[in-house]
């Protein structure tokens, strides 16, 4: 992958920046997706976020390779404070990271946000607090899609403030929008979680210490959920 050829997870989050958008990309790791954008002509100018020294210095050689400092700023900095308010900055991707770990940075930077950003957060894992954070922040999911990548299941979460929306439990569990889509892509990845959760109940059982009440209930609830699911299907 470079910025040429994007992955396959990156092409599809780059398919939801609109035209024309002014990118924050935090965490943007090699800087691969502002500098593909830049140069498909899709958007201007960008923001390459990154707070270790590594990708931070990955990102600036991206940038000068390709001739794109003018239009590309890279900063090093935690999170949402790589924004500044003369940014205007219209959309803000996350990518590549723990959903909880997402959740914290837009909790943590909120400041730096003026809400009018569209979100487009990629996690690996932990979407059910990012959702969580999502409604209770006062933003609707605009889009959402379940891909597979070399074994991976990797999830896309597009988000905008809105009238304030309430999700269930088992909206903020699946994906409100995926539920009601049902994409093979979504269907395969809870076909293996409702089998890899039923073999850690199994394990639960056999267990010589015990687990706590509370882990082997929420576990239980999530099995029959996924089951449930899969029978509609």
């Amino acid at each position: 992958m470079n910025e040429h050829t994007l992955s396959m997870r990156l092409e599809r989050v780059a398919a939801q920046v609109p035209v024309g958008a002014r990118l924050a990309d935090i965490g943007s790791d090699h800087g691969y997706l502002p500098v593909a954008l830049v140069r498909r002509g899709v958007i201007a100018v960008a923001l390459a976020g990154e707070v270790a020294l590594t990708p931070y210095q990955a990102a600036k050689r991206t940038v000068r390779d390709n001739g794109l400092e003018p239009q590309i700023s890279v900063r090093r900095a935690n999170g949402l404070a790589a924004i500044r308010p003369e940014d205007a900055i219209t959309a803000v991707s996350l990518c590549g990271m723990g959903g909880e770990t997402i959740r914290d940075i837009l909790d943590s930077g909120n400041a730096h946000l003026s809400g009018q950003e569209r979100l487009i957060l990629q996690p690996n894992g932990g979407e059910q607090p990012l959702r969580q954070w999502l409604m209770d922040n006062g933003y609707c999911i605009l889009y959402e899609e379940v891909l597979r990548e070399n074994r991976f299941d990797y999830e896309i979460i597009v988000a905008e403030r809105a009238e304030a929306v309430q999700y269930s439990a088992e909206q903020l569990f699946f994906g409100p929008l995926q539920m009601q889509v049902r994409s093979p892509a979504f269907l395969g990845k809870w076909q293996r979680r409702l089998r890899q959760k039923q073999q850690t109940l199994a394990g639960f059982a056999q267990a010589r210490q015990a687990v706590p009440a509370r882990k082997v209930q929420e576990l239980t609830q999530q099995v029959r959920w996924i089951a449930e699911l899969l029978e509609q299907a």
